[in-house]
C-alpha cells in the first residue's frame, strides 16, 4: 500500500463530467489499496471570472479581499469531487486550505507556505477516507485567507506530499508529460520519459507552463517523487522527474526549449556609475513585490552606465512608475520601456560537458535574422530576449538546430 498525492488542474475538473472522471480514476487507486490525497484547482476559467468581478468593483482590488474571493473557486471543486467519490461508495472528506490548516505568510495573492498540520489528513486516511484538499490557498498567522499565486495548486500538491512523506506525487494536467517544447508551436516536440529536477526547475522558471516553479523547488528540497500525467488518458507513464542524471543523460545535450511571452524590459540610460547604484534601482522594485528576472549593466563610460532588467508584463506599468521616480532621484538621463519582448531558453544538463552550445544557438538565430537583445546564462541554460513577434520562429529553429525531434 502506498500513500499517493494526486493533483488535478482546472481543465481536469472543468465540468461535472470531468470531475466524475477524476473520481473514477481516484477510485481505481483506492481499490488497489492505496491511501489517496487529492488536491484540486478551481474549474477552468473560474479564477479569471472571479478576478474580473473584483476588478469591476475596484480597478486594483484590495489584496486581502481578493484572496477571500478567488479562494472560493477551489471550495466548489473540492465539494463536488467529494460528492462524486461518495456517489461511488467511497468515504471522502474535503478541506479548504484553512481547515487543514496550510499555514502561509501574509503576502496576499503571492503567499508562501510555512507549515502544514497533517494531523486531520492522517486521521482521515487511517479511517479509510479519500482526502480532498483545495489547492492554491492557505491561512496566515492571523487566520486571514491567503492564496499562493498562479499555479499555486501544484505547490499545494507537492507541499502536502512532502509533509505526508508520500510515496509519489502525481500532477495531472491536460498534457501527458513534459515535452521538449510546446507541441502547439513545434508539432515534432517529443515527450520526455525522464527529466532531472535541475532541468525541470530551469524549465519552470523560464516559462514552461507544465509545472509551477515553487512546486518543483518543494519537490527537489524534500525529495518528493514527482510524475506528470494526463487526466485525459487511461494509461501512460507520463514524465518522471528524477533526482539524478541517468546513464544516457550526457548524450542529450539539450533537453528542452522554454519560452515566456509575459516579459517586459526596462532600461535606465545614463545611470551614475558608482557602488550601490544597482541596489538603489532594484531595492524599491523589490519592495513593491515585483520580481526581477534578467539584469544587464553595461560597462561604464564617462562615469555613467546603462542598466537594463526584465519584469513580468503584468508588473510593467507599476515598475515603470517606480523606476522613473528613481531615475529622477539619482540623476539618470532617460528611462525606456518595452513590453513587446519574449524570452527563449535552451536547457540541458549535457551543456556541462559540451562546448559550443552558445555559438550554435546564436548562429541559428542569426541565420533567421533574429536580433538578441539580452543574454543570460547558467551552468545548464542559456536565455535570450528577442522581439515577441520572433518568439515562435526562434523556438522552432532552435528545436531543429539541436535535433530535439529525434530520440537520444
Amino acid at each position: 500500500m502506498a500513500l499517493i498525492v494526486q493533483k488535478y488542474g482546472g481543465t481536469s475538473v472543468g465540468s461535472v463530467d470531468r470531475i466524475r472522471n477524476v473520481a473514477q480514476r481516484v477510485a481505481k487507486y483506492k481499490a488497489q489499496g492505496h491511501q489517496v490525497v487529492v488536491v484540486v484547482s478551481a474549474m477552468s476559467g473560474e479564477t479569471n471570472r472571479l478576478i474580473a468581478l473584483a476588478r469591476e468593483m475596484q480597478p486594483q482590488p484590495d489584496p486581502r479581499e481578493l484572496d477571500v474571493m478567488v479562494s472560493t473557486g477551489e471550495q466548489v471543486t473540492i465539494a463536488l469531487l467529494a460528492m462524486a467519490l461518495k456517489d461511488l461508495g467511497l468515504k471522502a472528506r474535503s478541506y479548504t486550505g484553512w481547515q487543514v490548516p496550510i499555514v502561509t505568510d501574509d503576502a496576499y495573492t503571492k503567499a508562501r507556505i510555512e507549515d502544514i498540520n497533517d494531523e486531520k489528513i492522517r486521521a482521515d486516511l487511517d479511517s479509510g477516507h479519500v482526502v480532498v484538499v483545495a489547492g492554491f490557498q492557505g491561512v496566515d498567522g492571523d487566520n486571514n485567507i491567503t492564496t499562493l499565486g498562479r499555479g499555486g495548486s501544484d505547490t499545494t500538491g507537492v507541499a502536502l506530499a512532502a509533509a505526508l512523506k508520500a510515496d509519489e506525487c502525481q500532477i495531472y494536467t491536460d498534457v501527458d508529460g513534459v515535452y521538449t517544447t510546446d507541441p502547439r508551436i513545434v508539432p515534432e516536440a517529443r515527450r520526455l520519459k525522464t527529466i532531472t529536477f535541475e532541468e525541470m526547475l530551469e524549465m519552470a522558471s523560464l516559462g514552461s507552463k507544465v509545472l509551477q516553479i515553487r512546486s518543483v523547488e518543494f519537490a527537489g528540497k524534500y525529495k518528493v517523487k514527482l510524475r506528470v500525467l494526463s487526466s485525459f488518458e487511461e494509461e501512460g507513464d507520463g514524465t518522471l522527474i528524477t533526482f539524478e542524471e541517468d546513464d544516457n543523460m550526457e548524450q542529450a545535450i539539450i533537453s528542452g526549449i522554454a519560452f515566456n511571452r509575459d516579459e517586459a524590459k526596462i532600461t535606465i540610460i545614463g545611470v551614475p556609475d558608482k557602488p550601490g547604484i544597482a541596489y538603489q534601482i532594484l531595492g524599491p522594485v523589490a519592495d513593491a513585490n515585483i520580481d526581477v528576472d534578467m539584469i544587464v549593466q553595461n560597462v561604464g563610460h564617462e562615469n555613467t552606465t546603462d542598466f537594463t532588467f526584465t519584469v513580468h508584463r503584468n508588473d510593467f506599468s507599476k515598475a515603470m512608475d517606480i523606476v522613473k521616480k528613481i531615475a529622477n532621484e539619482i540623476g539618470a538621463r532617460e528611462v525606456k520601456g518595452d513590453d513587446k519582448i519574449a524570452k527563449v531558453s535552451i536547457v540541458g544538463v549535457g551543456m556541462r560537458s559540451h562546448v559550443g552550445i552558445a555559438r550554435n544557438m546564436f548562429e541559428a538565430l542569426s541565420k533567421e535574422g533574429i536580433n538578441i537583445q539580452m543574454i543570460s546564462t547558467s551552468e545548464i541554460k542559456i536565455s535570450v530576449v528577442v522581439e515577441d513577434k520572433y518568439m515562435e520562429l526562434a523556438v522552432r529553429i532552435l528545436h531543429q538546430a539541436f535535433n530535439l525531434d529525434k530520440a537520444a
